[in-house]
């Protein structure tokens, strides 16, 4: 089946509004095998959206709208779609009564403007709305489907994976061929490294594909198989996988989209750790990462941010000669300031990072991107340097990810040298 995604609203076009909704849709399309052929993003403008839609429906078996169904005079899709359709507009009760519940929830009163969001052309199946007011819609004609949702992102998530995801896996006619897919997620390493790491592809996906897809945190490998059987596709995954990790699995911190904080929190509180953390660079994010996982009070038990000297030495007594010496970004100071974090927080292991992140303050010796990281326990203490680009913001998420890459390698006893 083939799918063609619309967004919608002015926003999008003048970039005032990230299109997030598109890239959401088309990765739950694609996880159930429903071929993203393409995506527009167009005005609120009536005509244009019927002109959308008309060649949308030519080379598509799916049409899926965002955008334009709040209750404002700029809000067309609604009235557009109704009119694409040659379709009355009528108060589906059920809507409304979603709607009124949704507002005495929040102790606000309904206006006839919010009552008229329960409008749905009689054609239309409403899809409920669980986390606003305005309602999609689901129409089915001459073997196509339109699906039209709010662009409101946490309203639009909620009705794919409620409705629109379970409603069209019942549309899935049944296939000879089972397609299974995997995602491998690694750190620390190029996707072009990665790319030469593995070698030999044909040797290792027989037939299978393999897509690398790298963001700021590191490369995602998808892994897509085709086969005759649900077991001859998920032995044969396995398989891949395995091969794949003999090559590159020091790199490897999770499958499918758990992430890095995530595993290094089931790591700290299966063994029983505790943790404290000493920034410079990073402004306190590995701390907020780390506390992003409910129940992180297990294992985390206090952060500094300590961005001057003085800082260093007043709250993690730090040496003062050090940081004359070797300069504030160096090795021998990200040590201490490890040993400094963990003695001060009485914890397991002390982690801290020091660096230059940009776009000014780097030397010949030192360029912008240089960083120091720095990890102790009661027996060791090491420390590594890395290099990173110029952009100041993309650099703290990369330092950010580096640290918890140390530690979770040190957690499972695996070399920091890669």
């Amino acid at each position: 089946m083939k799918a063609y995604i619309i967004s919608i609203g002015d926003e999008l076009l003048i970039g005032q509004t990230i299109n997030t909704n598109a890239s959401f849709i088309a990765e739950k399309l694609t996880d159930i095998n429903i071929n993203v052929t393409k995506i527009e993003v167009i005005g609120d403008e009536k005509s244009v959206i019927l002109e959308e839609l008309e060649h949308a429906e030519k080379i598509s078996d799916i049409i899926i709208m965002t955008g334009g169904l709040g209750p404002t005079h700029d809000d067309i899709t609604l009235k557009t779609i109704a009119s694409y359709f040659n379709s009355e507009l009528i108060i589906n009760q059920e809507v409304l009564s979603d709607i009124k519940d949704f507002f005495k929830r929040r102790g606000r009163e309904l206006n006839k403007i919010n009552e008229d969001q329960a409008l749905v052309p009689v054609i239309a199946k409403p899809i409920r709305n669980t986390r606003g007011t305005a309602p999609g819609s689901w129409i089915e004609r001459d073997n196509k489907i339109f699906i039209s949702m709010p662009g409101v992102p946490q309203e639009m998530k909620g009705m794919m994976e409620d409705f629109v995801i379970p409603k069209l896996l019942e549309k899935i006619e049944s296939r000879s061929k089972v397609i299974l897919k995997k995602n491998l997620l690694t750190t620390g390493i190029p996707e072009s490294n990665l790319f030469l790491a593995l070698g030999d592809l044909d040797e290792i996906l027989e037939g299978a594909k393999l897509a690398f897809l790298p963001n700021q945190f590191g490369v995602k490998m998808r892994i897509t198989v085709t086969s005759n059987s649900q077991e001859e596709a998920e032995e044969k995954l396995f398989s891949i996988e395995q091969r794949i990790r003999l090559k590159v699995g020091r790199f490897i911190y999770d499958k499918e989209n758990e992430s890095l904080e995530e595993v290094v929190a089931r790591l700290l509180m299966e063994r029983g750790l505790s943790i404290a953390t000493a920034e410079s660079c990073t402004g306190g994010l590995i701390a907020s990462r780390l506390t992003n996982i409910s129940g992180s009070s297990k294992y985390y038990q206090r952060g500094f941010v300590t961005y001057s000297n003085g800082a260093k030495v007043e709250n993690l007594k730090v040496n003062e000669d050090t940081i004359q010496n070797f300069g504030a970004v160096s090795l021998e100071v990200v040590r201490q300031m490890a040993e400094g974090v963990k003695a001060v927080s009485g914890t397991d292991i002390g982690l801290a990072v020091t660096g230059i992140l940009g776009p000014s303050g780097g030397t010949p010796e030192k360029p912008v991107g240089t960083v120091y990281i720095g990890l102790c326990d009661e027996k060791i203490c090491t420390a590594k340097r890395y290099q990173f680009g110029e952009d100041r913001l993309l650099n703290k998420d990369r330092v950010s990810q580096a640290a918890l890459e140390l530690l979770r390698r040190y957690l499972l006893g695996i070399s920091y040298e890669d």
